[in-house]
């Protein structure tokens, strides 16, 4: 596999012209045809949508005309966040659907990702099963009067109707605070949804400061929404007098926030502060991954509610999610999943329940972030050269067997006063190491301890 092909249960990734190609975009999307037409029968159908990388059209036309010779009928939602998408098979009752994005990946980058007839990720033993198809094997193509018809919609209205229409939210409350929010999309198509959908919850156009919210794109910085690739909307919040700002990654799954006066909030604190709202209405389970923020647990004990762990990977929450019958759940990444809209991270939602939040209490965005737990988190990787990831993790586990540990996914190490997780990554190929302690130098410095384990 090249270096700029990865492909793993979160998605087929790569560099345009550099490992994802025209061929391996055929390879992939007419094996998930044949996925889909095996578990479909007569009529089925699939949602195409894609961000704004400039590479999007092209990825696009490839895998539609390749379901269409599969004899699949495909609804193209053009430009079109991760979330919507997903909210489009559902009402339209398809078989599947493909999102072209490589989410916070550079531009260059594209990726397939996957769904099922349920607007969800495929599980990993379907995505592992359709990964060796597209290795090995024939495909099954329509003859010419049996090929695939096509039609084009647009669901962002639909989606956002949706969101607002959810009981919880109150369009009257939210526009009575007057909001002022500076939003930051990174060039891509979050600058078409993300204002859309706050004008639908009453938030008046001229108070919607739009900064790089042209979907060309040219991301106008890294588009991962880390505080280092946020500085230029920090200041704009604090120049503007704004409430708060949004960030949103290039297909609008994940949801970053500044607060007034032009502070980052960690994205930890996404999924904590919409979990600490929906428990206002509905008390019950909650569900993240292993490398996410323990506050989760602190905001949840004053709702007597259970948080439980999966491994990382949007598919492995939402598993967990559904055994537990969580009522909301995320990842530390800025993503909330909300079940009463479906099953997937969505930035569209998680800015609703944030703004409601804000309205119910009166408050302003700083002031729901200090009532929160005090936790850091260090996000480190390293490069363990030719060493296997699965020896040296299992090295980890054998040493530290005596601590309360799971290996469910990598290797993640509970103490009293923090923690490390330890694992390969689905997107790249190094060992993430994550640490939480009480304050960012006492996270670095757990975080670096490990790594250091690692290679010893």
């Amino acid at each position: 596999m090249s270096q700029t092909l990865v492909v793993s249960i979160s998605g087929i990734r790569g560099i345009f012209g550099r490992g994802l190609n025209p061929d391996v975009l055929v390879r992939y999307a007419s094996a998930y045809g044949d996925w889909i037409l095996a578990r479909s029968g007569d009529g089925p159908k699939v949602i195409v949508g894609r961000d704004a990388r400039v590479s999007g059209p092209i990825c696009s036309r490839i895998v539609v005309d390749t379901l269409l010779s599969q004899g699949i009928d495909v609804v193209d939602a053009g430009l079109a966040t991760t979330p919507t998408v997903e909210m489009a098979v559902l009402k339209e009752g398809a078989s599947g659907g493909i999102v072209l994005s490589a989410s916070h990946n550079p531009a260059e980058w594209n990726a397939l990702k996957l769904l099922n007839e349920k607007g969800e990720f495929l599980s990993p033993s379907d995505a592992e099963k359709l990964i060796q198809a597209a290795e090995s094997g024939s495909r099954l193509w329509a003859d010419y009067q049996d090929l695939g018809s096509l039609t084009q919609r647009d669901y962002l209205t639909y989606h956002v109707d949706a969101v607002a229409a959810l009981p919880e939210i109150d369009v009257e409350s939210i526009a009575s605070r007057d909001f002022r929010i500076v939003v930051d999309a990174v060039n891509s198509v979050g600058g078409i949804a993300i204002p859309e959908m706050l004008s639908k919850l009453g938030v008046r156009e001229d108070q919607i400061v739009k900064l790089h919210c042209e979907p060309t794109g040219i991301f106008a910085h890294p588009a991962e929404p880390l505080p280092e690739n946020l500085t230029e909307i920090c200041e704009r919040v604090a120049v503007e007098g704004a409430d708060l700002g949004i960030v949103v990654d290039p297909d609008a799954d994940r949801l970053a926030l500044i607060a007034d006066g032009g502070v980052y909030v960690s994205e930890e604190l996404t999924q904590v502060l919409a979990a600490d709202f929906w428990w206002k209405y509905h008390r019950g389970p909650f569900a993240t991954n292993l490398s996410s923020s323990r506050a989760v647990e602190l905001v949840a004990a004053k709702y007597d509610a259970e948080v439980f762990r999966s491994a990382v990977g949007e598919i492995n929450v939402v598993e967990e999610m559904k055994r537990v019958s969580a009522v909301i759940g995320g990842e530390g990444n800025g993503g909330v999943i909300l079940p009463d809209l479906h099953y997937g991270r969505d930035a569209l939602v998680g800015t609703a329940l944030i703004l409601q939040h804000l309205s119910n209490s009166g408050s302003s965005l700083s002031e729901l972030v200090s009532s929160m737990p005090t936790l850091k988190i260090a996000k480190l990787k390293t490069d363990i050269g030719d060493l296997d990831p699965d020896t040296v993790l299992a090295k980890m586990a054998q040493r530290y067997a005596d601590e309360r540990i799971s290996t469910i996914d990598g290797v993640k190490i509970d103490f009293d006063d923090g923690w490390v997780h330890m694992r390969k990554s689905n997107t790249e190929p190094i060992i993430r190491v994550y640490a939480e302690a009480g304050s960012q130098e006492e996270a670095t410095s757990l975080g670096q301890r490990f790594m250091i384990e690692l290679l010893d």
